[in-house]
């Protein structure tokens, strides 16, 4: 039970990451240009970072490579999805922010894993 509970913190933000990419559009997102690659790079890096806690993998190399590959995977599912919910679409550049944002996320959890011993 205790190794389900280090996964609930990613389920929650994989829900809420799945019910926002099913509507037409959100409202209050941040106008600048490109903003949607910043969002989808800090969410999916977040998202990562908790992938990695829940899978608590200890050798280094696939502590860094198998969240990153779940979450990037994940980006695809996504952009996929999207392409049934009017008025969205499939971005590569999207999914590349994703993955973007999964590397990043990553390599902070294996940062702060040192750090605190995660």
């Amino acid at each position: 039970m205790k190794s389900f509970l280090r996964y609930l913190p990613a389920l929650f933000i994989i829900s809420c990451s799945w019910y926002l990419s099913s509507q037409e559009r959100i409202e209050n997102m941040p106008t600048f240009w490109n903003s949607d690659k910043l969002v989808h790079c800090v969410c999916f890096g977040v998202l990562t970072f908790w992938v990695a806690f829940g899978l608590n993998i200890k050798r280094k190399t696939l502590q860094l490579i198998v969240p990153i590959v779940i979450v990037s995977v994940y980006g695809i599912i996504d952009e996929m999805h999207q392409s049934y919910i009017p008025g969205r679409d499939v971005s590569v550049a999207d999914w590349l922010a994703d993955t973007i944002g999964a590397i990043l996320g990553s390599y902070l959890y294996r940062w702060l894993g040192k750090k605190y011993n995660l």
